[in-house]
Parts: C-alpha cells; sequence; structure tokens
C-alpha cells in the first residue's frame, strides 16, 4: 500500500503470481482494479466513443493528452468549463500525459534545452513552450487525477551521449516538477515521475534510483514503442519493471498491442495506455485470437460472420457482421469505425481482466502459456 503527502492516492496490492500483480488503486475517491489498460482521449475524448460506452467495454481510466489540450482549446478554457473530468463527460480516474512524447515526435519543429522545449503548434503556427513547471501548471488547472512529469523521450535507436541527456534532464525536470507541484496542488492531484533510459540498463537503474530517491507516489518507464523490436521491448519491460518501487503503481507507457500487454503483466507492470486498439479498429484493423484481421481485405467482401464468435462487443453481440463492417468502414462511415473501436477496446478489456483472474487465483502461468499460444500477431 502507498500514499503520499498532499496527494490523495493509494495503491494496494492484492495478489501477485510471479512477477505479474493484481491490485486496486484509488485516487480521489475513485477505483481502479489493476492490471488496467487506459484508453487513449487525446484531445479530451477517444475519438467516436461515448463516455458511458466506454465504461461499459471495461474502462475504469482514461488517458488525455495536456500538451494538445493546451494547444487547444487551452487549459484554462477547460477549466472554466468545470475541469477535466466534466469536460470529458468521464466519472472515473483521469490521467494526463505531459507532452514528453509528442515533443519527441515532433523532433524536426521542436528545440530541446536544459530547460524544456520550443515548438510551434502543428494547429496555428504559434510559437508555444513546454518544461516541467509549464507542464506542472497545466496539468492541475486541467485537474486530473493523476498527473505526469515532463520528461525527456528520445528515440530508439539513441546514442549514449543522448540517452544520459535525457536522464541528466528528467531527473532535474522531475525534482523541478515536484517542488512546484507540492505548492500549488490544493486538490490532492497525483504527480508521477518517468523512467527514462533507452535500452541502457545502466542508466535505466540511474534514472529509478534518482526518481525513487524523490518519492513520487507512483512511477513510469517511458521511452519504449519508440523505435525498438518486439523483442527488445520485451526483454526491456522484464528488466525494467523490476527497478520500480513493489509498493507502487507501476506504468509503462504506449503498450497497446496483445501481445505486448501480456509481455508487460507478466514483467510486473500494471497499467498501460496506447492509441493503437482505436486508432486501428478506425481503420477496419481488428484484434482476434491468432492475430489481426483488415476488413478492407476483398475476402471479408460478403463474410457473414461476427468480428470474433463469443465476443460480447456491441458489434459482435449486437450482430454486425464482418461484411457489413467491411462496408461501413471503406465508405468512411462513422458507425463502422465507432463499432470497430469498441471491439478492439473491448478485446483488450477481456484480455487485462482474466490476467487479473488468473493472477488473484495463482495460474498466471499457466494463462500466460495458453494466451501466448493464440495471441502470437497482437
Amino acid at each position: 500500500m502507498t500514499s503520499c503527502s498532499g496527494t490523495d492516492l493509494e495503491y494496494t496490492g492484492e495478489a501477485q503470481c510471479g512477477a505479474a500483480r493484481a491490485g486496486r488503486l484509488r485516487v480521489r475517491g475513485r477505483e481502479l482494479l489493476t492490471p488496467a489498460f487506459l484508453p487513449v482521449g487525446t484531445y479530451g475524448s477517444v475519438k467516436g466513443m461515448a463516455p458511458h460506452e466506454l465504461s461499459e467495454l471495461g474502462a475504469g481510466m482514461l488517458l488525455a493528452n495536456a500538451c494538445h489540450l493546451h494547444d487547444r482549446p487551452g487549459e484554462h478554457t477547460v477549466a472554466e468549463l468545470g475541469g477535466l473530468h466534466r469536460f470529458m463527460g468521464w466519472d472515473g480516474a483521469l490521467l494526463t500525459d505531459s507532452g514528453g512524447f509528442q515533443v519527441f515526435s515532433m523532433l524536426d519543429i521542436a528545440e530541446l534545452d536544459d530547460q524544456g522545449v520550443s515548438f510551434r503548434s502543428p494547429l496555428d503556427g504559434r510559437k508555444l513552450r513546454l518544461g516541467p513547471v509549464e507542464a506542472a501548471d497545466i496539468q492541475l488547472a486541467l485537474d486530473s487525477d493523476i498527473a505526469m512529469v515532463f520528461d525527456h523521450c528520445p528515440p530508439l535507436p539513441a546514442s549514449r551521449d543522448l540517452l544520459e541527456l535525457s536522464v541528466r534532464r528528467t531527473t532535474d525536470w522531475a525534482r523541478r516538477a515536484q517542488a512546484h507541484h507540492a505548492r500549488h496542488n490544493p486538490r490532492g492531484q497525483a504527480q508521477f515521475a518517468i523512467v527514462q533510459g533507452g535500452l541502457d540498463d545502466e542508466l535505466r537503474a540511474r534514472s529509478a534510483a534518482e526518481l525513487i530517491e524523490l518519492d513520487f507516489p507512483g512511477y513510469a518507464v517511458g521511452g519504449l514503442s519508440v523505435g525498438e523490436s518486439r523483442a527488445e521491448l520485451a526483454l526491456a519491460m522484464t528488466r525494467y519493471a523490476p527497478l520500480l518501487p513493489e509498493h507502487k503503481l507501476r506504468y509503462v507507457m504506449g503498450i497497446g498491442g496483445p501481445a505486448d500487454l501480456l509481455a508487460a503483466i507478466a514483467a510486473g507492470f500494471d497499467v498501460f495506455d496506447c492509441v493503437l486498439p482505436s486508432r486501428n479498429g478506425r481503420h477496419g484493423t481488428l484484434f482476434v485470437p491468432g492475430g489481426n484481421i483488415h476488413l478492407k481485405n476483398s475476402r471479408f467482401r460478403a463474410d457473414r460472420e461476427p468480428i470474433e464468435a463469443g465476443c460480447d462487443c456491441p458489434a459482435c453481440a449486437g450482430g454486425w457482421s464482418r461484411g457489413v463492417l467491411r462496408h461501413l468502414i471503406k465508405a468512411g462511415e462513422p458507425l463502422g469505425r465507432r463499432l470497430c473501436t469498441a471491439h478492439n477496446l473491448r478485446f483488450l478489456h477481456r484480455l487485462v481482466a482474466r490476467a487479473r483472474e488468473a493472477v488473484v487465483a495463482q495460474r498466471f502461468d499457466a494463462f500466460l502459456a495458453d494466451e501466448r499460444a493464440v495471441y502470437t500477431k497482437g
């Protein structure tokens, strides 16, 4: 169990089988069973999905991006409209990412220094400045339940010098963000730190040790899924999860394929997020046992079967066939995108729920072996 002065967060470990964990997170009166997948609502909504639908699919926490919301409509507008929960129409827990990963994705138009990053808005070309204090202030105004510190997320592969720079900056920025947050946090928002270091074990250990010394209420591993192979990703998660405190929530960022989720849970992580399931769903790429199917392929033109037999998502349980969904996707109909997104999200929420049950029942190893034999291409 963990809590932190000035925050309203508590993580309780309920069971462990091998390295896999089952737990319970309480944050500002909201509860999340772990392991858990966080759907991504970058601008304040998961594209095409109503909040009650996300809850019915199994979501207990959503992620929104503070950098994008700062750009549009602005954190003060969100605050004037009642805060991020009301803005999103979401009663569950909310986590906001600080923008470090978005900076990585805009390196061609961004200028980094030891104080933060300067870049131009992708929307209208305005010059923007983002650093650890600015990111903390944005998230305080948004009033999310969990706010991520601003970090330096390098691409992979990266030189040792760049990785060392990212670790140094990430620690310095975390220290500055934490001090500022402690002085300006009247509503008990929790703040998590992000471990960097690329695929360098020594630098990851250094980053984790420096951040743990600062005693954040939760920790994330960032800087993965940014260019490494799937084998490298799985090995990295196995090595880096044990670097984080056992009694605090462990979050690995940017993980959203079924096989990768299984690897993350097996490594000892508790929560995960990714745009993959919703983005793929909108384009007709769907999770099924055995891998993915791509509805735009002509072989599904007259397919009368559901996406996945026995699935309880709105598309499968509602009687929508692959052939009809293919037509809707190819025609650009919003209904098709929404139904396919719902299926992918439900697929992942079912997967992590089954993993939790297996951990509690002390049969996770057998569960993992069975699932890995099925979800080999997710």
